[in-house]
Protein backbone atom coordinates (compact mmCIF):
# COMPACT_ATOMS: atom_id res chain seq x y z
CA UNK A 1 0.00 0.00 0.00
CA UNK A 2 1.78 3.12 -1.10
CA UNK A 3 -0.34 6.04 0.91
CA UNK A 4 0.05 4.81 3.81
CA UNK A 5 3.94 4.57 3.61
CA UNK A 6 3.49 7.74 1.98
CA UNK A 7 1.83 9.23 4.77
CA UNK A 8 3.61 7.83 7.76
CA UNK A 9 7.20 9.48 5.80
CA UNK A 10 5.29 12.76 5.32
CA UNK A 11 4.14 12.48 9.32
CA UNK A 12 8.06 11.99 10.06
CA UNK A 13 9.25 14.92 7.62
CA UNK A 14 6.64 17.21 9.55
CA UNK A 15 7.98 16.57 12.94
CA UNK A 16 11.56 16.70 11.83
CA UNK A 17 10.69 20.16 10.49
CA UNK A 18 8.70 21.34 13.44
CA UNK A 19 11.20 19.87 15.82
CA UNK A 20 13.65 22.01 14.35
CA UNK A 21 11.93 25.03 14.23
CA UNK A 22 11.22 24.78 17.68
CA UNK A 23 15.05 24.20 18.70
CA UNK A 24 16.27 27.30 16.41
CA UNK A 25 13.96 29.30 18.15
CA UNK A 26 14.94 28.03 21.53
CA UNK A 27 18.35 28.53 20.74
CA UNK A 28 18.14 31.99 19.16
CA UNK A 29 16.12 33.21 22.48
CA UNK A 30 18.97 31.46 24.45
CA UNK A 31 21.78 33.82 21.97
CA UNK A 32 19.64 36.91 22.55
CA UNK A 33 19.78 37.36 26.00
CA UNK A 34 23.12 35.65 26.91
CA UNK A 35 22.08 32.39 28.68
CA UNK A 36 24.97 30.22 27.28
CA UNK A 37 27.52 31.84 28.67
CA UNK A 38 26.09 32.36 32.53
CA UNK A 39 28.98 30.27 34.10
CA UNK A 40 30.77 33.40 34.27
CA UNK A 41 30.41 36.70 36.03
CA UNK A 42 28.80 39.43 33.28
CA UNK A 43 28.61 42.91 33.40
CA UNK A 44 25.16 43.79 33.85
CA UNK A 45 22.31 46.96 33.00
CA UNK A 46 20.77 47.72 35.80
CA UNK A 47 17.78 49.48 35.72
CA UNK A 48 15.87 51.27 38.48
CA UNK A 49 13.23 53.72 37.72
CA UNK A 50 14.81 56.25 35.64
CA UNK A 51 18.13 55.04 37.12
CA UNK A 52 20.90 52.97 34.62
CA UNK A 53 24.01 51.81 36.21
CA UNK A 54 26.32 48.74 35.00
CA UNK A 55 27.89 46.77 36.90
CA UNK A 56 29.30 43.52 37.68
CA UNK A 57 26.83 40.66 38.57
CA UNK A 58 26.03 36.91 38.70
CA UNK A 59 23.86 35.51 36.28
CA UNK A 60 20.10 35.58 37.73
CA UNK A 61 18.18 32.36 35.66
CA UNK A 62 14.57 34.11 37.19
CA UNK A 63 15.83 37.32 36.59
CA UNK A 64 16.91 36.47 33.07
CA UNK A 65 13.30 34.41 32.69
CA UNK A 66 11.84 37.71 33.79
CA UNK A 67 13.88 40.56 32.06
CA UNK A 68 15.40 41.96 35.66
CA UNK A 69 18.79 40.99 34.96
CA UNK A 70 19.83 42.97 32.08
CA UNK A 71 23.20 41.84 30.72
CA UNK A 72 25.19 44.26 29.16
CA UNK A 73 26.62 41.40 26.55
CA UNK A 74 22.61 40.77 25.42
CA UNK A 75 21.11 41.72 22.28
CA UNK A 76 17.97 42.04 23.77
CA UNK A 77 16.80 43.22 27.80
CA UNK A 78 13.61 41.63 27.61
CA UNK A 79 13.76 38.13 28.92
CA UNK A 80 12.31 34.98 27.93
CA UNK A 81 8.93 35.18 28.88
CA UNK A 82 8.45 38.37 26.79
CA UNK A 83 10.59 36.34 24.08
CA UNK A 84 8.08 33.76 24.37
CA UNK A 85 5.15 36.33 24.31
CA UNK A 86 6.58 38.06 21.13
CA UNK A 87 6.75 34.28 19.62
CA UNK A 88 2.79 33.64 20.66
CA UNK A 89 1.82 37.07 19.14
CA UNK A 90 3.76 36.48 15.68
CA UNK A 91 2.85 32.60 15.39
CA UNK A 92 -0.63 33.48 16.01
CA UNK A 93 -0.86 36.11 13.78
CA UNK A 94 0.89 33.91 10.57
CA UNK A 95 -1.54 30.95 11.60
CA UNK A 96 -4.54 32.40 11.61
CA UNK A 97 -3.92 34.65 8.52
CA UNK A 98 -3.99 38.24 10.22
CA UNK A 99 -2.56 40.99 7.75
CA UNK A 100 0.14 43.05 8.80
CA UNK A 101 3.85 43.56 9.06
CA UNK A 102 5.65 43.57 12.54
CA UNK A 103 7.21 46.49 14.26
CA UNK A 104 9.07 47.59 17.21
CA UNK A 105 9.29 51.47 18.50
CA UNK A 106 12.46 51.51 20.29
CA UNK A 107 14.68 48.72 19.46
CA UNK A 108 17.23 49.49 21.71
CA UNK A 109 19.87 46.29 19.95
CA UNK A 110 17.30 45.26 17.89
CA UNK A 111 16.81 41.63 20.11
CA UNK A 112 13.41 41.33 19.79
CA UNK A 113 13.44 42.67 15.84
CA UNK A 114 15.87 39.76 15.38
CA UNK A 115 13.56 37.22 17.36
CA UNK A 116 10.58 38.58 14.88
CA UNK A 117 12.84 38.09 11.91
CA UNK A 118 14.03 34.59 12.82
CA UNK A 119 10.17 33.34 13.88
CA UNK A 120 9.41 34.53 10.16
CA UNK A 121 12.22 32.60 8.58
CA UNK A 122 11.71 29.41 10.35
CA UNK A 123 8.32 29.20 8.81
CA UNK A 124 9.12 29.70 5.65
CA UNK A 125 7.42 33.92 5.83
CA UNK A 126 8.05 35.84 2.95
CA UNK A 127 5.15 38.29 2.88
CA UNK A 128 5.72 40.53 5.44
CA UNK A 129 8.52 43.14 6.93
CA UNK A 130 9.97 43.53 10.41
CA UNK A 131 10.07 47.61 10.98
CA UNK A 132 12.65 49.06 13.88
CA UNK A 133 11.24 52.39 14.47
CA UNK A 134 14.11 54.25 16.45
CA UNK A 135 16.14 57.68 17.09
CA UNK A 136 18.97 55.73 17.29
CA UNK A 137 20.56 58.02 19.21
CA UNK A 138 19.20 57.10 22.76
CA UNK A 139 15.67 58.55 24.17
CA UNK A 140 14.87 62.16 23.71
CA UNK A 141 14.40 64.73 26.17
CA UNK A 142 11.68 65.13 28.42
CA UNK A 143 9.19 67.46 26.70
CA UNK A 144 7.51 68.60 30.36
CA UNK A 145 5.23 71.00 28.52
CA UNK A 146 3.45 68.94 25.98
CA UNK A 147 4.31 66.42 28.20
CA UNK A 148 4.30 66.77 32.04
CA UNK A 149 4.24 63.40 32.63
CA UNK A 150 7.84 62.60 31.89
CA UNK A 151 8.92 65.80 33.67
CA UNK A 152 12.26 64.89 35.31
CA UNK A 153 13.06 62.00 33.36
CA UNK A 154 16.62 61.17 33.22
CA UNK A 155 17.10 58.29 30.25
CA UNK A 156 18.14 60.36 27.77
CA UNK A 157 21.58 60.99 29.70
CA UNK A 158 21.98 57.14 29.36
CA UNK A 159 24.59 56.38 26.81
CA UNK A 160 24.07 52.76 27.36
CA UNK A 161 20.76 53.00 25.96
CA UNK A 162 22.46 54.74 22.43
CA UNK A 163 22.78 52.35 19.88
CA UNK A 164 23.76 53.01 16.37
CA UNK A 165 21.74 51.67 13.43
CA UNK A 166 24.64 50.08 12.08
CA UNK A 167 25.45 48.65 14.72
CA UNK A 168 22.30 47.47 14.67
CA UNK A 169 22.21 46.07 11.25
CA UNK A 170 25.54 44.50 12.08
CA UNK A 171 23.87 42.46 14.59
CA UNK A 172 21.33 41.34 12.11
CA UNK A 173 23.97 40.02 9.45
CA UNK A 174 25.81 38.34 12.65
CA UNK A 175 22.63 36.28 12.73
CA UNK A 176 22.51 35.97 9.46
CA UNK A 177 18.51 37.93 9.53
CA UNK A 178 19.40 41.10 7.71
CA UNK A 179 17.58 41.02 4.42
CA UNK A 180 14.67 42.99 2.36
CA UNK A 181 12.38 41.74 5.01
CA UNK A 182 13.96 44.01 7.00
CA UNK A 183 13.31 47.23 7.22
CA UNK A 184 14.38 50.64 9.21
CA UNK A 185 12.60 54.07 10.37
CA UNK A 186 15.01 56.27 11.59
CA UNK A 187 14.41 59.46 14.17
CA UNK A 188 12.42 60.73 16.60
CA UNK A 189 8.64 58.87 16.82
CA UNK A 190 7.06 61.94 15.93
CA UNK A 191 9.19 62.93 12.58
CA UNK A 192 9.01 59.04 11.13
CA UNK A 193 5.75 57.44 12.22
CA UNK A 194 3.00 59.44 10.79
CA UNK A 195 4.26 58.97 7.21
CA UNK A 196 5.87 55.41 7.49
CA UNK A 197 5.60 53.54 4.31
CA UNK A 198 3.17 51.20 6.89
CA UNK A 199 0.01 49.75 5.08
CA UNK A 200 -1.04 47.13 7.83
CA UNK A 201 0.50 45.91 11.00
CA UNK A 202 -0.32 42.32 12.49
CA UNK A 203 1.93 42.81 15.68
CA UNK A 204 2.80 46.03 17.02
CA UNK A 205 5.75 46.08 20.06
CA UNK A 206 5.91 49.24 21.61
CA UNK A 207 8.98 50.01 24.07
CA UNK A 208 9.72 53.92 23.67
CA UNK A 209 9.67 54.11 27.97
CA UNK A 210 8.51 57.77 28.10
CA UNK A 211 4.86 59.29 27.90
CA UNK A 212 5.65 61.24 24.66
CA UNK A 213 7.18 57.79 22.99
CA UNK A 214 3.90 55.67 23.87
CA UNK A 215 1.55 57.95 22.68
CA UNK A 216 3.46 59.11 19.48
CA UNK A 217 3.84 55.18 18.40
CA UNK A 218 -0.18 54.81 19.34
CA UNK A 219 -1.51 57.50 18.03
CA UNK A 220 0.09 57.21 14.48
CA UNK A 221 0.41 53.26 13.91
CA UNK A 222 -2.43 52.22 16.39
CA UNK A 223 -4.71 52.78 13.32
CA UNK A 224 -2.78 50.51 11.30
CA UNK A 225 -3.05 47.44 13.62
CA UNK A 226 -5.34 44.69 11.63
CA UNK A 227 -8.50 43.02 13.67
CA UNK A 228 -6.76 40.22 15.55
CA UNK A 229 -3.39 41.65 15.81
CA UNK A 230 -1.49 42.38 18.76
CA UNK A 231 -0.48 45.50 20.71
CA UNK A 232 2.34 44.86 23.11
CA UNK A 233 3.92 47.51 25.45
CA UNK A 234 6.72 46.49 27.04
CA UNK A 235 7.33 49.48 29.89
CA UNK A 236 3.62 49.44 31.31
CA UNK A 237 4.65 48.28 34.26
CA UNK A 238 8.35 49.71 34.80
CA UNK A 239 7.01 53.29 34.34
CA UNK A 240 3.84 54.98 34.94
CA UNK A 241 4.31 57.47 32.55
CA UNK A 242 4.08 54.71 30.14
CA UNK A 243 1.08 53.48 31.56
CA UNK A 244 -0.68 56.74 31.75
CA UNK A 245 0.20 57.03 28.22
CA UNK A 246 -1.22 53.53 27.82
CA UNK A 247 -4.47 54.29 29.67
CA UNK A 248 -5.23 57.57 28.21
CA UNK A 249 -4.93 56.99 24.39
CA UNK A 250 -7.39 53.75 25.34
CA UNK A 251 -9.74 56.11 27.52
CA UNK A 252 -9.43 58.66 24.26
CA UNK A 253 -10.44 55.72 22.28
CA UNK A 254 -12.88 53.71 23.90
CA UNK A 255 -11.04 51.16 23.80
CA UNK A 256 -12.19 48.05 26.05
CA UNK A 257 -9.99 44.84 24.67
CA UNK A 258 -8.47 42.83 27.34
CA UNK A 259 -5.29 43.76 28.74
CA UNK A 260 -3.01 40.24 29.60
CA UNK A 261 0.31 40.79 31.56
CA UNK A 262 3.22 38.67 30.60
CA UNK A 263 5.27 39.57 33.26
CA UNK A 264 6.32 42.05 35.97
CA UNK A 265 6.67 45.05 33.52
CA UNK A 266 5.30 44.05 30.06
CA UNK A 267 1.49 43.51 28.55
CA UNK A 268 -0.52 43.10 25.82
CA UNK A 269 -3.89 43.02 24.18
CA UNK A 270 -5.77 41.68 20.89
CA UNK A 271 -7.57 44.30 18.82
CA UNK A 272 -10.87 43.58 18.15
Amino acid sequence: MVEPVVARLRSGMSYTIDTARTAYLDLLKRCLVNWLYHDTEHEALVRFRDYALVRRRPFDRKGRENGRDYSIQAHTLVGFKRLENIQHCVETVVRDGIAGDLIETGVWRGGACIFMRGILKAHGVTDRTVWLADSFEGLPKPNAENYPADKGNRLHTYEELAVSLEAVKDLFARYDLLDEQVKFLKGWFRDTLADAPIDALAVFRLDGDLYESTMDALVNLYDRVSPGGFIIVDDYGAYEYCRQAVHDFRAERGINDMIHEVDWTCVYWRKI
